[in-house]
């Protein structure tokens, strides 16, 4: 497989490649955890070159200089940005004190917007996602802007990131019934190590026909082959200061993938991102990468085909503890709804009280 043989973004015409880009780590301000100018660059060269056309960057991601270095290498190539769908994000306020600066109330997503569009050097996004939910504004504000600045040829798709599903289907449904822009993806974290979105929300995008678009598939980079149990390699010293290092329960999935990346030949990255695209309906894990061997290595994904044992394996080590009601849907529901028949495929035992009374009121 390759980067140019794409998929379909949700219930949309978007067509994306099968590995998103994610320019987070473009810039080296504020915090020095991204890349320089050059090395972005370079890593956008190779992406798109290699036929991949999906970026993602945010308004927020290193104060402004993501997008301004996605502007300038645009300018810099005439004619490619108009074949790249470009995605940013709203919601996180880059002006200290102006309580109107982020969030998704309708002046705010429009000024985050225009301030977007300015330093990135283009007058339309094909992809703007609500970063976070705005707890603080009706969600109907939120879309009925969202769909004016779709009329007004300003974005061309919406999505949703890192919102709880009870108020994703309702802004899906209410976008349904009032002939506004619907949602086509929801960006999420989902990865080996982080699975507890397929309680609610993997299951609302399979619903709805909305594709599931992963952050961090790699963990903090637990997941890429760097980390084994009982090495005397140190975190990095960015990540460190946020996240430490993998747990004892967080190492014994990282053997099993290190496990089956020797049996296959293949990286532990390319294993993880693997699984994550063998996900049912469409994912499509977005990249992170501060040096062009980063993204190499990941791209190596796009080789592996897991077996039905080897996926098998990673899913039984990687299960994830959901929250109620989710264990109240599982195998013995079967027995309480079905009463010993067996209905799609799924068989049932009749509930065992049943079987000690042939009394019935």
């Amino acid at each position: 497989m390759s980067l140019d043989q794409y998929v379909t973004l949700g219930r949309s015409g978007l067509r994306v490649s099968p590995f998103a880009l994610g320019a987070m780590t473009f810039g080296e301000d504020p915090g020095g955890a991204g890349c320089s100018v050059e090395e972005s660059e370079k890593i956008l060269a190779n992406y798109l070159d290699g036929g991949g056309n999906f970026i993602d960057t945010a308004n927020f991601y290193t104060n402004g200089h993501s997008e301004k270095i996605l502007a300038d290498y645009f300018a810099a190539h005439p004619g490619l940005r108009s074949h790249t769908v470009l995605a940013s994000k709203f919601f996180f306020n880059m002006f200290p004190g102006d309580p109107n600066g982020g969030g998704a109330g309708r002046g705010s997503i429009i000024s985050q917007l225009d301030e977007s569009l300015r330093r990135l050097g283009t007058d339309y996004l094909d992809l703007y996602w609500m970063h976070n939910w705005d707890r603080n504004t009706p969600i109907e504000e939120t879309l009925r802007t969202l769909d004016d600045l779709v009329r007004a040829g300003k974005i061309r798709y919406v999505g949703f990131s890192n919102t709880p599903a009870w108020v994703t289907a309702q802004a899906q449904t209410m976008a349904q019934l009032k002939g506004w822009t619907p949602l086509i993806a929801l960006q999420v974290e989902y990865s080996l190590l982080a699975r507890t979105v397929e309680g609610e929300i993997a299951p609302l995008a399979r619903d709805q026909g909305l594709s599931l678009v992963p952050w961090s598939p790699l963990k903090n980079g637990f997941l890429s082959g760097k980390y084994r149990r009982g090495s005397a390699e140190a975190v990095d010293s960015a990540r460190a200061a946020f996240v430490g290092g993998p747990s004892d329960d967080e190492y014994t999935v990282i053997d099993a993938v290190a496990a089956v990346a020797d049996e296959l030949g293949t990286s532990s990255a390319a294993v993880s991102l693997a699984w994550l695209r063998a996900r049912e309906g469409t994912v499509v894990p977005i990249l992170g990468a501060r040096r062009v061997e980063h993204l190499t290595n990941n791209l190596a994904a796009l080789d592996v085909t897991l077996s039905p044992e080897h996926l098998r394996t990673l899913d039984e080590v990687s299960a994830p503890t959901l929250n109620y009601p989710a264990p109240m849907h599982g195998a013995p529901r079967a027995m309480l709804q079905f009463a010993g028949t067996t209905v799609d495929g799924e068989e049932s035992a009749v509930y065992p009280p049943l079987l000690q009374s042939t009394t019935r009121y």
